[in-house]
């Protein structure tokens, strides 16, 4: 049941270079690619967004951009932000309040930017050493952050590619929570 198309992505290149108008119908190998994306379409579900759920974006990365400001970009991860949006940036340092005036994807501004979307976010009064990888921006009041949290841990053992070691008490753990990682204590 899985669709298979046979064609050249080469070749309909080659045509495409020598004519970047060519349409559906005009090229049997640009046709192909027609065909292959239809299946793709067809046989591969849309990922469902979470939009309706308040908006949460982990910083990947941060720009300072001359005389417009600082950008965080990073994957959103839920809900919905738009240009005037009120937010938040929490974790590592203490929650600062600010509000989104651009938003960028692929070098295309929008109005909004939702659940899914690889987007810069444009942010007013911040600068670029307020904000790191690893904070989130999130819709005011969503999150809050914590220094603590008790979890159960399985350890893998050897034969599952583990430890071949013991740890003890007061070992040091990387934890990687979205786009950081912190040091911890077990206790």
């Amino acid at each position: 049941d899985i669709p298979i198309v046979t064609g050249s992505g080469l070749q309909a290149l080659e045509v495409m270079t020598k004519n970047p108008k060519t349409q559906r119908g005009e090229n049997e190998w640009v046709d192909k690619i027609y065909k292959l994306m239809d299946a793709v379409d067809s046989y591969i579900p849309t990922p469902e967004r979470a939009v309706d759920l308040p908006f949460l974006m982990a910083v990947e990365d941060v720009f300072s951009i001359t005389g417009r400001g600082t950008v965080a970009t990073g994957r959103i991860e839920r809900g919905i932000v738009k240009v005037g949006d009120n937010v938040e940036l929490v974790g590592i340092r203490d929650t600062r309040a600010t509000t989104v005036t651009g938003i960028e994807m692929f070098k295309k501004s929008l109005d909004q930017g939702m659940a899914g979307d690889n987007a810069g976010v444009l942010l007013r009064g911040i600068q670029k050493a307020d904000i790191e990888r690893g904070m989130v921006i999130a819709k005011p009041g969503s999150i809050k952050p914590h220094t603590q949290f008790e979890g159960e841990v399985y350890v893998l053992t050897e034969k599952e590619g583990g430890r071949k070691t013991p740890f003890f008490a007061g070992y040091r753990p990387q934890f990687y929570v979205r786009t950081t990682d912190v040091t911890g204590t077990i206790t």
